[in-house]
């Protein structure tokens, strides 16, 4: 799970660097980075339901 939340939050930056840089439309990036943000939340709530 661990892995999992930091691929996200990986995958999370390199949206935000391709925001930045505008190789892609910002409307197009905003449904992934919602998605990838529900992803983290998740994960994370999984995390603090095991321990």
């Amino acid at each position: 799970m661990r892995i999992c939340l930091k691929e996200l939050r990986e995958s999370l930056r390199n949206l935000n660097i391709q925001s930045k840089a505008n190789l892609f439309s910002k409307e197009n990036l905003i449904p992934l980075k919602d998605e990838n943000d529900q992803l983290i939340r998740i994960i994370v709530t999984r995390i603090k339901n095991i321990k």
